[in-house]
């Protein structure tokens, strides 16, 4: 396959769009490199939390998450300008975000946050983004679990992060009439870390649960649709070497042209293809990783939310 790259220029082909935007911009900087400030216990600052009674946050498991049995500490943070950054996560939670009722659609989007499997960068990967999502009509949730390369952590990427995502959707399924949700359209958006999440989600969906609480767990962990934002666990180089199968939710796929991460996702994207499965491509020229919901955003890739929902919308999901 043959890219073409002219400034300012989006190139679309059938079933794909490829958007290779030449800013001349040097590369955003998002999680890395992080100069790891101090961390703190306790709550984070309330102005960098939502409105708990706009936005509640709920725990997963009420009574505690399997595999963290004892595990009663609270989340740790520590801030960088105005983005907050989680770790020490061992009650995983959803904080929602509903949409006035007049603009509604019917359709929901957890949202998975990034940091490396260190930690939950829950700001420009999370808030925002679910702010967006719910302002635009459709219901976000955003995701804190757990994390396996956090300092002294006992947890692992496919027995406990992903099980976090899973018994999210379930419990979004579960509660769909509650929240005003269409049960068969709950998707999953992730960057980074959260992206590679998002796609075990995909491919994984039929993972059995092997710790059953309640009747939530029966229901189905199948996401409607995945948001990969600079990070998938597809790539030739990805520890997770997960299988694409037809049986795949549609994909979309996203990154700035100067992250090495996206210089896997054209080769995704055929593997996608191949197996039959629905995908659209977008590489922004000139953006680093880890761009995010940020004011400091080129004009080009602050629209990539806006190309993702009208994604949302050809793939007949709002």
């Amino acid at each position: 396959m043959h890219y073409q790259l002219k400034n300012s220029a989006i190139w679309r082909w059938t079933g794909l769009a490829v958007a290779l935007v030449a800013t001349g911009l040097c590369p955003v900087s998002g999680q890395a490199p992080d100069p790891q400030p101090e961390t703190f216990a306790g709550p984070p600052p309330p102005a960098m939390l939502p409105d708990e009674k706009l936005n509640p946050e709920i725990l997963l498991w009420p009574n505690g998450a399997p595999g963290s049995e004892g595990k009663t500490e609270g989340a740790r943070y520590r801030t960088l300008k105005d983005r907050l950054i989680l770790s020490n996560i061992h009650q995983p939670s959803i904080t929602i975000y509903l949409p006035p009722v007049n603009v509604a659609t019917g359709t929901a989007v957890l949202v998975i946050p990034g940091g490396g499997f260190r930690s939950n960068w829950i700001t420009h990967e999370g808030y925002r983004v679910a702010e967006w999502f719910a302002q635009h009509g459709i219901a976000a949730f955003v995701l804190k679990y757990r994390l396996e390369r956090d300092l002294g952590s006992e947890y692992s990427t496919m027995e406990h992060s992903l099980a976090d995502v899973q018994r999210a959707i379930r419990t979004v399924r579960s509660r769909a009439s509650e929240w005003s949700v269409d049960p068969e359209r709950i998707g999953v958006i992730g960057f980074s870390a959260g992206g590679v999440l998002s796609g075990l989600a995909g491919a994984h969906f039929n993972k059995p649960v092997n710790n059953r609480i309640d009747a939530i767990d029966d229901l189905s962990a199948k996401p409607a649709f995945l948001g990969l934002v600079y990070g998938s666990p597809f790539g030739p180089s990805s520890s997770w070497k997960s299988e694409i199968g037809k049986d795949m939710p549609p994909v979309f796929l996203i990154a700035g042209g100067e992250d090495k991460i996206a210089e896997a996702y054209p080769e995704i994207y055929r593997q996608l293809r191949a197996a039959g499965v629905s995908v659209e491509l977008h590489l922004y020229a000139g953006v680093g990783h880890g761009f995010g919901i940020q004011a400091r955003n080129s004009p080009a890739v602050a629209g990539w939310i806006d190309r993702f929902y009208e994604w949302l919308f050809t793939q007949g999901l709002l």
